[in-house]
């Protein structure tokens, strides 16, 4: 027991010491410069492209890349719309470079005319690991349009922070949408640049197409790796404990429930008006990242998950569907619980289902058992770093 102790607390330490001394691909500049010079160049970036304490598109115009155009995802450029808030196209004010949001038209993808203005599209973003968040989706949008235009991508690639583990359902693609784009698990578990290999590798651009890509990788980093986000990869996701429950409270954003968004700590609790039984109440406001946030100006009651469970109780339990269970039970209101794209975000019709057949969330994990066993098996030809 004691001999065990140990050995699981010098793979923490080294866990954490590897994690520390992660080197970004963003950080490797002379690996890609030369895909870069005397190219005309795109970067889809945001706010989490940063080498160091500098931006990646202003690194590369000191080097001088000629930059023509700047991709913005959702949340925009500098990283504060609200999820799925229409961004417009403008222009950066630091560089004068023409900002494309690729929200603008509801497309997805850049318009042809643009594509074939370029020669190189440099795709930078820092993803947190779960289907349904969209930067996986972006990428994925772009490799198609890449590919159908004859257009090199180079993926900086970036630690992936719940990248240790495995969990949900793979997608049924009859609930593809734009929060779910490809047939994986909810918890994937992969890098972005280790998912653009699989879906090359796999064929699940559309036709069958391919996309040239070159993945620049990460220095000392392994799927064991405690990476901390240097940055906030969106509003609503402000810290690391946000991060890590996720997975677990992101589908109250297909109920009537709030999970904290109009709060500092999004995705940290949960609560209704109209909840019982609970002390612990708060009030979403109007905030920057959260304009109109569900129950907006109403008190909430319900769960506090801001200190308890701990960091490694969460993250060793995985996908936890005990709180949307919970919410289910004491608000009574049968299917009107759920919206429509609640299918969307979890990513098979039989979960909806069961919830209501008072089926506890351990029966309907062990749904997905298979899932994740023959997920596993299938992307381990794609992966770029060690599992451990």
């Amino acid at each position: 027991m004691k001999k065990a102790l140990i050995i699981g607390l010098f793979l923490t330490f080294a866990s954490a010491l590897t994690a520390q001394n992660i080197k970004t691909g963003a950080e490797s500049v002379s690996e890609y410069l030369p895909l870069l010079q005397g190219k005309k160049v795109a970067v889809l970036s945001n706010q989490t492209g940063m080498i160091g304490k500098t931006h990646l598109v202003d690194s590369l115009v000191a080097l001088k890349i000629n930059i023509v155009a700047i991709m913005s995802p959702e949340h925009g450029f500098r990283g504060d719309a609200d999820a799925g808030e229409h961004v417009s196209s403008s222009v950066d004010q630091k560089t004068g470079i023409p900002i494309k949001s690729l929200y603008e038209g509801n497309t997805g993808k850049p318009a042809s005319e643009l594509m074939k203005e370029i020669d190189v599209m440099v795709f930078d973003l820092q993803d947190v690991g779960v289907r349904f968040y969209t930067y996986l989706t972006t990428m994925a949008r772009m490799m198609e349009a890449c590919a159908e235009n004859g257009v090199k991508m180079v993926i900086l690639d970036r630690p992936n922070p719940i990248g240790f583990y495995v969990d949900g359902p793979i997608l049924d693609m009859k609930y593809k949408s734009g929060v779910g784009w490809l047939p994986i698990p909810t918890v994937h578990g992969m890098t972005l640049g280790e998912l653009a290999g699989m879906i090359n590798g796999e064929k699940w651009l559309k036709d069958g197409i391919q996309c040239d890509i070159k993945v620049i990788k990460c220095k000392n980093y392994t799927h064991a790796s405690m990476y901390q986000l240097p940055v906030k990869p969106s509003p609503n996701l402000p810290d690391m404990r946000s991060i890590y429950l996720y997975p677990s409270t992101c589908y109250f954003e297909a109920t009537p429930v709030s999970l904290g968004r109009g709060t500092t700590t999004a995705f940290q609790m949960y609560g209704h008006p109209n909840m019982k039984g609970y002390k612990f109440s708060f009030t979403p406001r109007s905030i920057p990242g959260a304009k109109f946030p569900p129950q907006l100006d109403k008190e909430c009651f319900g769960v506090d998950l801001r200190k308890t469970p701990s960091i490694e109780e969460i993250n060793k339990a995985g996908i936890n569907l005990e709180y949307v269970v919970d919410a289910y039970k004491n608000l009574n209101l049968d299917d009107h619980f759920f919206r429509s794209f609640f299918e969307n975000l979890i990513g098979q019709g039989y979960v909806r289902k069961m919830i209501k057949e008072g089926k506890t969330a351990a029966e309907i994990k062990a749904m997905w058992a298979g899932d994740v066993a023959k997920f596993k098996e299938q992307r381990r030809p794609y992966l770029l770093y060690p599992e451990n």
